[in-house]
């Protein structure tokens, strides 16, 4: 057995108009949709961001500590 697809054709769909309309007080036909979540989503823990900050600075200190060094090294030849 085969599914049936998700849109209807609409030439075989009573109650369109032309240019897959409905007339005014008609309900549209059954249609596949997207809904949204069905349950909250968790929130963020403050320790998570504070950990991300962290890290994200401890990486820049890093890159900016070898590019003194690097010009440094530089400098003293």
């Amino acid at each position: 057995m085969t599914a049936r697809p998700p849109d209807p054709d609409p030439r075989e769909t009573p109650g369109l108009e032309r240019g897959g309309g409905v007339a005014p007080g008609d309900t549209p036909p059954e249609s596949g949709q997207v809904s949204g979540l069905s349950h909250q989503e968790p929130r963020q823990s403050r320790k998570m961001s504070l950990g991300w900050v962290l890290a994200i600075a401890v990486v820049v200190v890093l890159v900016a500590g070898f590019f003194v060094a690097y010009a440094v090294a530089l400098l003293g030849e």
